[in-house]
């Protein structure tokens, strides 16, 4: 598994989950902290990785492409500190690997988390 932190999450964030054995890098150890939402997507895509953010948008952009991915975890939790973003990244890692093996739009919310197939269109 490998992660692509966005901005707005703890930078320390990405060294935790390191030590915790996942491949993770935060958008400002790679130059990428003012980039484009779709910029970060593309980035994730080409290295396999999942993006972790707080940003709305990043589902909003794969629905409107259709894409199959990469999977987005959006966190809807405000002002988590890095051990905090890090336990809970792990927690949604173990109890969704498979949808997000196979692309999925993933919201964590204080009591629930949301999955949602890739690609994101609406059933006809």
């Amino acid at each position: 598994m490998k992660l692509l932190l966005d901005q707005g999450l703890p930078l320390s964030a990405a060294a935790l989950l390191r030590d915790a054995g996942i491949d993770t890098i935060h958008v400002g150890e790679i130059g990428m902290s003012e980039a484009e939402d779709a910029e970060i997507i593309r980035r994730a895509r080409s290295e396999g990785r999942i993006v972790a953010t707080l940003d709305a948008d990043f589902h909003t952009l794969l629905a409107l492409g259709e894409a199959t991915s990469p999977s987005v975890i959006r966190i809807r939790i405000e002002r988590l500190r890095a051990q905090a973003l890090a336990d809970l990244l792990l927690m949604v890692i173990a109890k969704c690997q498979e949808e997000l093996e196979q692309g999925s739009a993933i919201t964590v919310e204080p009591r629930r988390i949301r999955i949602r197939r890739l690609p994101l269109v609406p059933d006809v």
